[in-house]
């Protein structure tokens, strides 16, 4: 089954990207654009790896083959892209990485490494760490729902990464891998009525501008 219409807008998705490249950092929009990661990291003609920080797996089984959306976009670069070599997942919760389709987590064992909300919370990651090839240049993907409320609203349910958290994490990646570049995604629903959509705007504004100036110091110092 071909998707036409699927395929006219991946084309001009792909087109519109192309200007911008891979490199520094992208702001997405909701999580419901999640999928652009794949686009971009169709561009890197390297091999590398891609490190997720998520509160979900987005390795969803598609309800429809051939379509990409923010639910199973992961688990296509995992399987299709032919440069990489890791894909690390870190932030959802064990009950969602069981749920990771089994053709990928068990075909792919030395390739998709996974990282859960509370592996991370017990700090008992070295293993996970220690399998991770840090010779390798690494493109990184933050949903801001991996956070907790204090750090973002997004219109999919979060996690409970406190943002310190994840700058720690981020700062462990700038100092041990080349970053090719970043892309944010995550905010709240337009629908909310007006007093919660202002607030959560400016909780989400204010992340934003505290994670672009985090990761530009990161890139000026490790460049």
């Amino acid at each position: 089954m071909t998707f036409p219409m699927y395929t006219r807008k991946t084309l001009e998705i792909r087109r519109r990207l192309k200007p911008y490249g891979p490199c520094g950092i992208h702001f997405l929009d909701s999580g419901n654009y999640h999928y652009v990661t794949k686009f971009f990291t169709e561009m890197i003609t390297e091999p590398f790896s891609l490190v997720m920080y998520d509160h979900h797996t987005d390795m969803q089984q598609p309800l429809f083959p051939q379509l990409t959306s923010c639910g199973n976009w992961a688990a296509d670069v995992l399987r299709d892209n032919p440069f990489l070599e890791q894909l690390i997942l870190a932030g959802p919760d064990q009950k969602s990485m069981e749920g990771i389709p089994e053709e990928l987590a068990e075909d792919r064992k030395e390739k998709l490494i996974c990282i859960s909300r509370e592996e991370i919370k017990e700090g008992k990651i070295d293993e996970k760490v220690s399998r991770i090839h840090m010779e390798l240049p690494i493109y990184i993907s933050i949903d801001k729902d991996v956070l907790d409320r204090s750090g973002a609203r997004t219109n999919w349910n979060q996690g409970d990464m406190p943002t310190d958290v994840l700058e720690k994490l981020l700062r462990y990646v700038f100092r041990h891998q080349r970053v090719i570049g970043v892309d944010i995604c995550g905010e709240c629903s337009l629908a909310e009525p007006l007093p919660e959509l202002l607030e959560d705007q400016r909780v989400n504004r204010e992340t934003d501008e505290l994670l672009y100036r985090f990761l530009s110091d990161l890139f000026r110092k490790y460049d």
